[in-house]
């Protein structure tokens, strides 16, 4: 089950909000296999993507840019750019690297 991932291998031994981040850091830096295609979900201010843009993800951004939410670097327009990771869908990927995105969808729907 979802929660008891989360729970037992994510965010075990995190005693606040900064731990719980860094378990989550972590384990996306651990179950992402990157590159990796994904497909724009929903919009969002913050990102230029639209929703049903395909994009191709290479790499986690840094610690400090994931403090508060996880976010993903993909190439747009010939540069590196972060966009959240709840943003996007994965598209034919290897199955721990959708169930890591599967399980960050859940963590942020369930903070709504």
């Amino acid at each position: 089950m979802c929660e008891d991932r989360i729970e037992m291998e994510i965010i075990v031994d995190a005693y606040g909000p900064e731990e719980q981040t860094m378990g989550w850091y972590c384990y996306h830096e651990e179950k992402l296999s990157f590159p990796f295609r994904a497909k724009c979900i929903a919009e969002r201010r913050i990102s230029p993507l639209r929703e049903g843009d395909k994009v191709e993800v290479t790499g986690m951004a840094t610690e400090s840019d994931c403090e508060h939410e996880m976010f993903v670097l993909l190439q747009w327009e010939g540069r590196a750019l972060g966009v959240p990771l709840s943003q996007l869908k994965s598209i034919g990927v290897e199955p721990a690297t959708k169930q890591a995105i599967e399980d960050w969808h859940y963590c942020v729907r369930a903070r709504v």
